[in-house]
């Protein structure tokens, strides 16, 4: 029973391999790729027209400009501290 059962899968599983084989896997001349692209210029210029840029106000000039360092940290431990720097800065600044 159990050879019958073996022989049985393994029939299936041969065919619906050959099928796979045989058959092509997209229709002659039309591939996924092709649709998308064609999809997405589609949807672009449908989007150009309708995109307008939005108001932005200005951002207010800061009171105070902050003093901009000439030379840049050279190693990541030096960058990595500057940047903990600013941001506790930030959230002292915050807090008050």
């Amino acid at each position: 029973m159990k050879r019958l059962l073996a022989l049985l899968a393994g029939a299936f599983g041969l065919r619906a391999v050959l099928r796979r084989r045989t058959r092509p896997a997209f229709p002659q001349g039309a591939s996924p790729a092709d649709e998308l692209r064609t999809r997405l210029a589609e949807s672009r210029t449908a989007q150009e027209p309708a995109v307008a840029e939005p108001a932005v106000a200005e951002p207010a000039a800061p009171a105070e400009p902050e003093a901009v360092e000439s030379r840049e940290p050279a190693t990541v431990d030096e960058r990595r501290a500057d940047v903990h720097n600013r941001a506790r800065g930030a959230i002292d600044e915050l807090r008050s």
